[in-house]
């Protein structure tokens, strides 16, 4: 999409949100801070009556904030529990803009989302039982990089998604509409006359784009009735339909639109007398209705750039971020991490004391422990606040844990034979992934009779590649002893609080028991053995077959081990490393 097309888009994006900011559902405004953003939010709020609040809702928001609940200071001043309304019942009727939506919780997303469908909001908590109405538009800002995305289930809900980045300050200078303008083209949105053969168009649309969510043609339907409202229609035409196609359903197509070829009649012309007027009509009326299907598929082609399939695709991964420890295991701690909520407990076992919510469980009590305080005589001194062992709340934290990647590489002599090049570089590429990512790595080798941990978990590229260049290749498969190195391994690295994946880069081809014995039959069922030591404990692996010719034997350790399976036999060091980095992310 051109530079002038996107700003052109988010203009008519935020004119079509004003009007009907809840059917719509909100716009995914894709940008980096600054002043192109800026003056997009302006437009928005310019578009929207003055009556409309809109209010920012900053990441790390907490649940008591944004739902609602007790109010610690108001309750502690007047002695009785006093409810506080949350930031989504402030902004009943108006908009919510999300800052950094991409880096937004799965709780927060929730709650948000759940409001959203079910236009209030339940609170349950504190000794209060709350519903209240909640009916709000959502401008989400994704200010992520290439490898962070907006949640799908946000996504989903809101109709519009602009991207900003291309868009220069120039030509973001664009007029909007007046508000009045806005609330006038509301009022006709109830009078608007919406028939049965554009819903079906436009699910049929939907359909042929690849488009799979339910929610995309309701918010097609919406986007039209809005922009016919805003345009001063009767009922909506095939330019709202043609519109609202590129504005919902571009942004979410999965394949290209094939537009159906024009029948051409064959045979001679029919003589004027000879025509059938009944067929005539008939035939005129399912030329308009394939017209309108049309109408929606190539007003939506006509907004794809050649590339934007292939960045669609490519998008489809962007929720999984490539930090330090984002592949490991989510674990509670007391002492650092993400807030993850409090509980009750002793403050005095390595836990940090949550003064506010310790302060907040104390409130509700407070008139019952003054009046007992005065029956048991406490006299003045005692304390303006009571607080008991039981009011005590710790908090809690979660962070992920940092990421071990061992490699087990088969140099055998078959796969010296095979492959072992390519695997070298391949593991090589994937060292330097790691290094990037700063997760540690390991490396160890089977070959002969025995395995052998070349390089023990380390951060350390230059000692990881050499390790890696010197190992020799030829001798038998011992595939059990590998394995079983890996568990071993695996198994230390998860003591140490660390989340271990194994990549096995094999032919498969086992010849060597564990107790060193040769005989193909006995060291296969050694190390399916082994293999389904590491499926029962849990451990993450995929398996790589190095075979020039993939047979179902790799594929069969692959399911044992519960590990994905990746037959690669014409693959380079490069195309290896991306299909293993694809599938441990």
């Amino acid at each position: 999409m051109t530079a002038a097309l996107a700003c052109s888009d988010a203009v008519t994006a935020a004119l079509l949100f004003a009007v009907d900011p809840v059917g719509t559902g909100g716009v995914l405004l894709r940008s980096r801070a600054g002043p192109v953003r800026d003056r997009c939010l302006a437009a928005i709020r310019a578009a929207l009556p003055l009556s409309q609040p809109m209010k920012r809702l900053p990441l790390h928001t907490g649940d008591s904030r944004l739902l609602g609940g007790l109010d610690l200071n108001a309750t502690l001043l007047a002695g009785r529990p006093v409810v506080e309304r949350g930031l989504l019942a402030e902004v009943d009727g108006g908009v919510l803009v999300l800052a950094m939506a991409e880096r937004m919780s799965s709780a927060t997303t929730v709650h948000i989302t759940s409001a959203m469908d079910a236009k209030e909001t339940i609170v349950e908590r504190d000794g209060l039982s709350l519903r209240m109405a909640v009916r709000f538009g959502v401008v989400a800002l994704d200010e992520g990089l290439d490898d962070e995305a907006v949640q799908a289930s946000l996504r989903d809900r809101l109709a519009f998604h602009v991207d900003l980045n291309g868009v220069s300050v120039g030509e973001a200078e664009q007029g909007v509409l007046e508000g009045e303008e806005i609330v006038t083209a509301r009022e006709r949105l109830t009078a608007l006359a919406t028939g049965d053969e554009l819903i079906e168009a436009i699910c049929t649309a939907a359909s042929a784009l690849g488009i799979a969510s339910l929610r995309a043609p309701l918010l097609t339907l919406r986007v039209a009735r809005a922009s016919a409202a805003l345009a001063r229609h009767a009922e909506v035409e095939q330019d709202d339909i043609a519109l609202a196609a590129r504005l919902v359903l571009a942004p979410r197509a999965m394949v290209f639109p094939q537009l159906r070829e024009p029948e051409q009649p064959s045979g001679p012309p029919p003589d004027d007398g000879s025509v059938d007027d009944e067929k005539v009509e008939d035939r005129d009326k399912a030329d308009i209705e394939r017209a309108l299907d049309e109408v929606i598929l190539a007003a939506v082609q006509a907004a794809l750039p050649p590339d934007v399939l292939a960045a669609l695709r490519a998008s489809a991964g962007r929720s999984q971020a490539r930090s330090q420890g984002k592949a490991g295991v989510l674990q509670k701690s007391g002492a650092r991490g993400r807030p993850a909520g409090v509980l009750r407990g002793d403050p005095r076992a390595n836990a940090k004391l949550s003064v506010i919510e310790t302060l907040r469980a104390a409130a509700p009590w407070q008139p019952l422990r003054r009046r007992e305080a005065a029956m048991s005589g406490g006299g003045s001194s005692r304390p303006r606040i009571l607080i008991c062992k039981e009011d005590f709340r710790i908090s809690r934290f979660k962070q992920r844990s940092e990421t071990t990647t061992i490699f087990v590489v088969d140099a055998s002599g078959s796969a010296a034979l095979h492959r072992l090049a390519e695997a070298k570089g391949a593991v090589e590429l994937l060292l330097a992934d790691c290094y990037v990512r700063r997760d540690q790595v390991a490396l160890i080798a089977f070959r002969g009779s025995i395995a052998e941990l070349l390089l023990p978990p380390t951060r350390s590229l230059a000692r990881a590649k050499r390790s890696l260049a010197g190992l020799p290749g030829g001798g038998g498969t011992p595939l059990a002893a590998g394995l079983d190195a890996a568990f071993a391994l695996a198994d230390l690295t998860r003591r140490k609080g660390q989340t271990p994946t194994v990549v096995l880069l094999t032919d498969g081809r086992a010849n060597i028991a564990r107790d060193g014995a040769q005989g193909r039959p006995r060291a296969e069922e050694d190390a399916m053995s082994a293999a389904r030591q590491l499926r029962a404990a849990g451990v993450t692996s995929v398996l790589v077959d190095t075979s020039p010719r993939p047979g179902p034997l790799a594929e069969r350790f692959a399911r044992e081990m519960g590990a994905r399976y990746l037959p690669l036999p014409h693959a380079d060091a490069t195309a290896l490393s991306k299909a293993v980095l694809a599938s441990v992310r």
